[in-house]
């Protein structure tokens, strides 16, 4: 059995002070997302994402990246790049800790920032 790994990010990227963080496991859903050039599909480190918490005891459950006003709520953001071309695969979402803005792949709106009171943000992202 060959298992093949791939590294896209540095753990703990996003992070402004790494030694204090929750992050929790969750399956990131492949629906919705395009392949790259590449042709792999991969969910970016400092994604928003939202629906991950629903029910944390039944183990991951899909998480979304639709967390607009009137979508799915913020509740975390995903610590590492995840690539989900072969279908639903495992990430960490982080649910509290220090995020250094300047390194999240889109700015976090307010209506995010709201969802997760645990994230304290630093740095603007332009």
């Amino acid at each position: 059995m060959n298992v093949e790994k791939t590294t896209y990010s540095k753990p703990d990227g996003i992070m402004y002070v790494a030694d204090h963080k929750v992050t929790i496991p969750v399956m990131i859903s492949n629906t919705g997302v395009t392949a790259g050039s590449d042709g792999k599909k991969i969910v970016p480190a400092g994604t928003v994402l939202g629906g991950a918490l629903a029910d944390v005891s039944a183990g991951a459950v899909a998480a979304s990246t639709a967390t607009g006003e009137g979508a799915v709520p913020a509740e975390g953001i995903l610590m590492n790049d995840v690539d989900v071309t072969s279908g639903p695969a495992m990430g960490a979402l982080l649910v509290q800790g220090v995020v250094d803005a300047t390194k999240l792949p889109a700015a976090v709106n307010a209506y995010q920032r709201g969802g997760m009171p645990g994230i304290v943000f630093v740095g603007t992202h332009s």
